[in-house]
Parts: C-alpha cells; structure tokens; sequence
C-alpha cells in the first residue's frame, strides 16, 4: 500500500510498542510528536484520537489507535513483512496478542496501582488474579520459540514489550522464562532501531 503514514508517539509512551512495529515492517512513515496535556490533547489531536492519547497512526484514510490493534493493522496492510500467520493458522497469535491487551495489562497495573482484586469479586474481573495471569504468560513464553509458534509475528512486538517493560519496572516477576523470551526478541534489529529512534527524542519530548 503506497498511502501516507503517520504516527502519533510521545517517546515516553505506549507509542514505543508501536514505533517497534513501525520498524518491523519497513514501511516508510513520518512521525508527529506529541506533548502531554498539551498538544495531546489539542482539538486537532483529538480528531484523531478522542481519548487524547498516544499512539495513533493514520495511514491513508483510516486512523487506528490502541496498540494491540495498530500491531495486528500493521501485519496485515504490510504482508511483505511476514509478521502475522497464514489466516488458518492465526488462534495463538490472536490469542496471546489480545490476552497482553486484556487481562495481562489489567492485571499488572492494578496491582502496581495497589489495588487488590476482592476475593468475592474476581469473577467480574477479567484478569482474575494476578498469580494465575503470571503462570499463564510464564507456560506462554515457554511453549515455544515465539508466543504464537516457531516464527517472530506482531504478537511478539506487543506481548514483548509488556514483559520488556515490566521486567525493567519491576511490574513483573524477572522469571528465567520471561528473561529468556525478552532476550530473544529484543535482539531484533527493527526493536534496536525503534528504541534508538525515541531515547532520542526523550530530551526533546520531555514536557
């Protein structure tokens, strides 16, 4: 697809997840940053992203916010790139990708947050609780190579960079499992260039 693309980021965001993929594909984009509580949420920004919040891309005419759904467009508008499985093949790579965007980030931020799920409650929760979503991801990553198989996809740009992040934050568990499964995919060169291309930007994207 020959459409302009651009991307919406501030270098210390969630938009990181995004530049990775970004880079993945090899698709050429401009990038637009964004300040918070100011431009971030500007009425022209939030033409774009109501919620005024980063990422967002825009590619042609269609406008995709929200991570895990930028990865799972990106894969499929750039074929070329072989980051997602042949459609019959796709249960795993759905799976986990969406499993990271539901109950792995719920549960991580609640509990960064303090905040405990009641035990009479759990079943509202779609996370449950955070022990069980751990060992859940941990037997994930360690099933195979990669979370959806044999073959680096989008799945791993997003479920990737929540065990990434959390490893370096302390949000999760530095478990051999997890340790070994962020070393492998953050050798990937697209990740290298991506994080180069926004600590870059930290001094100038700071306000």
């Amino acid at each position: 697809m020959t459409a302009k693309l651009t991307f919406y980021t501030n270098p210390m965001s969630r938009g990181r997840i995004a530049r990775w993929m970004l880079e993945e594909t090899g698709a050429p984009y401009e990038t637009e940053y964004l300040s918070f509580g100011g431009t971030m949420k500007s009425a022209d920004y939030k033409a774009v992203n109501p919620m005024g919040k980063v990422p967002a891309i825009r590619h042609g005419d269609t406008v995709v916010t929200e991570c895990a759904a930028i990865c799972a467009y990106l894969a499929d508008v750039f074929p070329e790139a072989g980051l997602a499985p042949p459609t019959d093949k796709r249960g795993s790579y759905y799976r986990w990708m969406f499993f990271a965007a539901g109950p792995l980030e719920m549960a991580v931020v609640n509990n960064a947050l303090g905040f405990q799920i009641p035990e009479d409650k759990l079943r509202m929760a779609g996370c449950g609780r955070i022990s069980d979503v751990m060992e859940t991801l941990e037997a994930a990553v360690s099933a195979s190579p990669y979370i959806a198989g044999d073959r680096f996809s989008a799945a791993d740009v997003y479920v990737g960079s929540h065990i990434g992040w959390g490893i370096g934050f302390g949000t999760i568990e530095k478990r051999p499992a997890f340790l070994d499964y962020w070393g492998r995919v953050s050798e990937r060169e697209a990740y290298k260039r991506a994080n180069a291309l926004d600590d870059a930007q930290m001094p100038k994207q700071a306000g």
